[in-house]
């Protein structure tokens, strides 16, 4: 259960998409049982819910360093993915993969409540991928990520994607031990999105504005919103593109090399 957002469920489902075979590498929480059981305090009933909260921020904390250790240890880029629904994520890996993967190592791990679609389109460019399955729970914890990485088994030097749940509110608080988080927007939301999830856009290192051929459609300003996001976060570096029609891609990719 997550008493931070009040989403709860049996517990993530992983799903290696389109492989099996053992994994005897040392990945990250092979004792994360054992941090949850260090984690485990006894409280007074009128902080109970207060102390829940900062509990679980800690242990996740704590699971997400441990994670962050083994990416730098293997030279491994990891970059948390986040966004609305419909916002792009998954079509901007599919491009991504498709125009990078003879220069770049790529992997991903898909973050949904359910289903494999996600895990199967990006399957279908040939890049490894794991699926989590969240259940009833609306976002990615370190110790689920932990857990789709003994599945992956990324090689060293490369790049993993992480894509997260559809939710601009709860994947901002939880740290995964990824190097940069990525918050992807389209110009169907609204250009007043950052000043109504403050908490994403101030977490993330990277605002990609997606879906710029739409822009003759719909009534949205690039400038205010480019503007609200860095009232917000004034160190947010802010990438416009489309997906569909490749509009400046190549800024998006010579990102991800200099940070490779």
């Amino acid at each position: 259960m997550c008493s931070t957002c009040g989403c709860s469920g049996t517990g993530p489902v992983v799903t290696d998409v389109g492989h099996d075979h053992p994994h005897d590498h040392d990945h990250p929480h092979d004792h994360a049982h054992e941090a949850g059981a260090a984690a485990a305090v006894t409280h007074k009933p009128s902080t109970r819910m207060v102390d829940l909260e900062l509990d679980v921020l800690a242990k996740n904390d704590l699971l997400a360093a441990r994670n962050r250790r083994w990416f730098e240890g293997r030279g491994i880029l990891a970059l948390n993915l986040m966004s609305s629904p419909g916002a792009g994520k998954t079509s901007l890996l599919e491009r991504t993969i498709r125009d990078l993967s003879a220069e770049l190592a790529l992997s991903v791990i898909e973050g949904d409540q359910e289903t494999l679609l996600d895990a199967e389109r990006i399957r279908a460019t040939g890049c490894r991928v794991v699926q989590i399955n969240t259940g009833s729970g609306c976002h990615l914890d370190a110790d689920m990520l932990a857990q789709g990485l003994r599945s992956l088994d990324p090689p060293a030097q490369s790049v993993v994607f992480i894509e997260n749940v559809g939710n601009l509110v709860c994947p901002a608080l939880f740290d995964l031990g990824e190097a940069s988080k990525v918050v992807i927007m389209s110009v169907t939301e609204g250009d007043d999105k950052p000043l109504k999830y403050p908490h994403m856009f101030r977490a993330a290192d990277v605002l990609l504005l997606n879906k710029l051929d739409l822009l003759p459609y719909v009534n949205f300003d690039v400038e205010r919103c480019i503007g609200y996001a860095r009232q917000i976060n004034p160190a947010i570096e802010v990438l416009t593109l489309s997906v569909t029609r490749g509009d400046d891609l190549d800024r998006w990719y010579d990102w991800l090399r200099r940070h490779r």
